[in-house]
């Protein structure tokens, strides 16, 4: 099983370098889309080409250009995306994390989003600057007269056009005990276009005061398959052991929605089970 993830993350690598290439050969052409609603409820997409307080000179995908004087328009909003070679290409809206552990991409000043792991466990991140967010969240547990919060600060002072690199800590705890908590301090970085990915990681994990001297290694990688359709994949490798776990799904994006469907498995398997079901759902918000 460890040789399937090594070949997988090979593959993955040959495709993230060629699909980078591509995109930086495209970079040129691609300007930043918008789409404008027009108070007769009619919508289309296409990019500014000049404005002022009385038209906007619009151009659509299709090469169309219109002048749409500023009393039509009901709603002219940014999109996520960009547009390249006449074709609308959206943006992953969740691309801050995987499954679960986050990409070292940063979120922007004033960004941010809601979201929801295995219906139970709601997390909100927010970017406090262009390199520093604030995340946290408290369990749903039915039930459970204490529940687990989580807190998970991370710093991205390196942010290139296809390179990140972040540090960060997740620290665990329950409510109304006095246990000091657990939690990782790790290093991640990540490489790659918005079409496909790879993404590393180093965590140290702590409890009762004290750091592990080893850490976990983590792989990832992400390709998109379609406008709206990516390919995922989170694998998790502990020190001093021949047990990993690994995992492979799939995520559904749009503007501000994005759900994730994966399968978690282990190396020495779950006892009968093949693999654990894995839900994410996440509502993005902010800048753009």
């Amino acid at each position: 099983m460890r040789s399937r993830s090594v070949l997988l993350l090979a593959f993955l690598c040959t495709l993230v370098f060629l699909q980078t290439a591509r995109a930086q050969q495209d970079t040129s052409s691609a300007k930043k889309a918008h789409k404008v609603v027009l108070k007769d409820g009619s919508e289309v997409i296409g990019t500014i080409e000049a404005e002022d307080s009385t038209q906007v000179e619009f151009k659509t995908i299709s090469g169309v250009s219109m002048r749409i004087p500023r009393g039509q328009i009901k709603e002219l909003e940014r999109l996520s995306g960009e547009i390249a070679a006449g074709e609308y290409k959206r943006f992953d809206s969740n691309n801050t994390r995987l499954f679960f552990a986050p990409t070292a991409r940063p979120l922007k000043q004033g960004q941010g989003y809601f979201s929801a792991y295995q219906i139970f466990f709601p997390f909100v991140a927010i970017g406090a600057t262009d390199f520093l967010s604030l995340a946290g969240g408290v369990s749903l547990i039915p039930g459970l007269k204490e529940q687990i919060f989580y807190l998970a600060p991370k710093v991205t002072p390196l942010h290139l056009k296809n390179a990140d690199i972040s540090a960060g800590v997740l620290y665990i705890n329950a409510t109304g005990t006095d246990f000091s908590g657990l939690g990782i301090v790790y290093g991640v970085g990540t490489y790659g276009s918005h079409d496909a990915a790879l993404t590393a990681g180093l965590g140290w994990g702590f409890a009762e005061g004290e750091v592990s001297n080893k850490p976990v290694l983590m792989l990832g990688g992400e390709l998109r398959v379609s406008n709206s359709v990516k390919l995922l994949t989170e694998n998790w490798f502990p020190p001093g052991t021949d047990i990993f776990l690994y995992s492979f799904g799939i995520r559904f994006f749009g503007e501000s929605l994005a759900a994730d469907l994966g399968f978690i498995g282990s190396s020495k398997g779950w006892g009968g089970f093949p693999f654990i079901p894995w839900l994410g759902f996440a509502y993005n918000f902010g800048a753009k």
